[in-house]
């Protein structure tokens, strides 16, 4: 392994680098960087290493899997730094990669603002108010009618502790203008979406042309302001709209991509909490299925090429099929009751996963993996963005996680 110290960080990395002053001796305390090679706008930005075959594979499907990984020969030093979550892998095809060696990860209480209060929003805003008082230190509301926003601050001014008053988090009406004032913002604005009763068969993607124009604009507010939080993408279709924001927040005023916007680390889909706990609904209520309770996992998308696996060790193909289609097809049951399927979505993938992500707890969410934003367990660590890196993940499985992320590259 070679070291170096490279503008005020400790750097490593398996091959000797050029252009980072002579090697030093091995960094045996402390934070790590590994220098990576990877696309520009495909390649991931930054992430925990998990496995020294990261460092070889460090932007596809493999991450997930051990068992794909190739062995790379590390000595001690930074197998220990890999084993204590202090090694973080830094895409140097991309711009800007340098000011990652010293952004100091934010502590305490966040700030989260929320853009559009409707159905989803507004109990998205419930959930984070009785729940977020240990991760959030206020919430920002923002919608287009000023008497929406009026409504919800009135309502959730209203809810407190009785003689703990500051025990929630105090909700405030935020401008536009002022929307980016924040450490996590959350997108739940939304368009287009068809009425209950309607034929549409494939609801979320019926949203996606008018939903993407609106991500379109905020992007490219996040990229002027400089944002450097966390971009939460809730609107369905949630992976593609992600994407959306991340590919239009790096284009200049011409549409030239020059990645100076929202790196992809910053940005995550949360639509994957509700389809995991829609398996687990059917898991309880079926003892063929039950075995998801306790080694299941969901991949993919919220909608459309999401795949739910029965079981990781004892993954079968036919249960795991059953699930997945009860799963994806949930919302259209409810639709079938008389109702929009949105409490659900807005607690499970959103105040309860965003309350997760911000405690760095493993949650289902999407992130940048093979050039798209794939839902998986994650978690958010001191070294970066950690995703589950499972033993051993079944031929058959993994087939169907690679049909998702194709499904996603055929949108966008």
């Amino acid at each position: 392994m070679y070291y170096y110290s490279y503008k005020g960080a400790n750097l490593v990395s398996l091959t000797p680098l050029d252009g980072f002053g002579p090697p030093r001796a091995p960094v045996t305390e402390g934070m790590l960087f590994a220098p990576v090679p990877g696309d520009a706008v495909l390649g991931r930005g930054s992430f925990r290493v998990g496995h020294p075959g990261q460092l070889l594979a460090s932007h596809g499907l493999e991450v997930l899997d051990a068992s794909r990984l190739t062995e790379a020969e590390v000595d001690d030093p930074t197998r220990a730094a890999i084993a204590e979550g202090r090694l973080t892998a830094v895409n140097t095809g991309r711009p800007g990669w340098e000011e990652l060696l010293t952004a100091a990860p934010k502590t305490g209480k966040r700030r989260v603002n929320l853009l559009a209060i409707g159905d989803v929003g507004s109990t998205l805003l419930t959930g984070l108010k009785l729940l977020g008082g240990d991760v959030i230190s206020s919430i920002g509301i923002c919608d287009l009618s000023d008497q929406i926003t009026a409504r919800w601050e009135f309502e959730m001014g209203q809810v407190a502790l009785p003689w703990d008053y500051d025990a929630l988090p105090e909700v405030e009406i935020v401008s536009p203008e002022h929307i980016f004032d924040c450490d996590v913002f959350v997108f739940v604005a939304s368009k287009g979406i068809p009425p209950v009763g309607s034929q549409v068969k494939d609801v979320r993607m019926a949203q996606f042309e008018v939903n993407a124009s609106i991500v379109k604009h905020y992007a490219k507010m996040a990229r002027d302001a400089r944002f450097q939080g966390l971009w939460c993408a809730v609107s369905d279709p949630v992976d593609p709209l992600a994407k959306t924001a991340y590919l239009e927040s790096n284009r200049d005023e011409s549409g030239v991509w020059d990645g100076k916007g929202l790196r992809p680390e910053q940005i995550q889909g949360f639509g994957l909490g509700v389809m995991n706990a829609r398996a687990a609904y059917y898991a309880k209520r079926d003892a063929r299925l039950s075995s998801f309770l306790s080694e299941g996992r969901s991949f993919g998308p919220h909608g459309t090429g999401l795949f739910i696996a029965n079981s990781v060790e004892h993954y079968d193909e036919s249960l795991s099929q059953e699930l997945t289609h009860l799963t994806v097809t949930a919302n259209l049951k409810m639709r079938e009751l008389g109702f929009k399927p949105y409490v659900a979505p807005a607690l499970s993938s959103g105040a309860l996963s965003l309350l997760l992500a911000l405690r760095g707890e493993w949650h289902c969410g999407s992130v940048f993996l093979d050039g798209i934003y794939m839902g998986v367990k994650n978690r958010f660590t001191p070294a970066g963005i950690e995703t589950e890196l499972l033993p051993h993940i079944p031929d058959a499985l993994f087939g169907h996680i690679r049909d998702a992320a194709e499904h996603l590259k055929e949108i966008l």
